[in-house]
């Protein structure tokens, strides 16, 4: 029983927030597939990036500090926040500002870096990664087991390791690739916590609008 609550006091911590700002392993490079978004959440806000014009496959979620077991989140930082430019200078890779910003609040701030060092950083990791260009190419809709996104990535960049990406689902459909890095955003493996692969075998994919 003890060892029982030892371990749930453990997790509450690990995911607790506001801690302090800087203390962390190593950064999750989370890249969504735009369409899933979409079709999930965006279509029904109108959201701008859903609009054939905008043209997205696979964009920034964002960049989150990590624990080896964990994550931090919303810590307090004195650090300056990033201006309403800068969080629009970012939409190009993450759809919009509102993003940006509210992941600069609940990740940024615990990398104990300024909001422009941030994003900054944050797009720096978003293009050290090759996405494939083979689901870009896609005229219409296909189901495929999700380990086909994974190994596209594998391929797409050869410094990786299968335990260093991660791909996830929602609503039957692939959502997320997730890849481990380094503070210097070298390619590292993944926490179990991480570590989580969709195991879909029939996922589906949208093409790009």
């Amino acid at each position: 029983m003890r060892a029982l609550l030892i371990l749930l006091l453990t997790a509450t911590i690990a995911h607790a927030e506001g801690e302090k700002a800087g203390a962390f392993d190593y950064y999750v490079l989370a890249l969504s597939w735009t369409p899933t978004w979409c079709a999930t959440t965006g279509d029904t806000r109108s959201a701008p990036e859903c609009s054939p014009a905008a043209d997205r496959g696979w964009s920034l979620h964002g960049l989150w500090p990590q624990y080896h077991r964990g994550w931090p989140s919303y810590c307090k930082s004195a650090k300056r926040p990033p201006s309403r430019a800068m969080s629009g200078g970012m939409a190009d890779i993450m759809g919009s500002a509102g993003l940006a910003w509210h992941q600069w609040k609940k990740h940024g701030r615990c990398t104990d870096l300024s909001g422009s060092d941030y994003y900054a950083l944050a797009r720096e990791a978003y293009e050290s990664v090759n996405r494939p260009a083979v689901f870009a190419k896609l005229t219409r809709s296909v189901t495929l087991p999700a380990q086909v996104v994974e190994a596209a990535f594998l391929k797409a960049n050869p410094a990786l390791e299968p335990d260093m990406v991660a791909i996830t689902c929602k609503e039957g459909r692939i959502q997320e690739a997730r890849i481990c890095l380094s503070r210097s955003l070298d390619p590292v493996p993944c926490g179990q916590d991480v570590l989580r692969d969709c195991r879909l075998k029939d996922a589906r994919l949208d093409p790009v609008r």
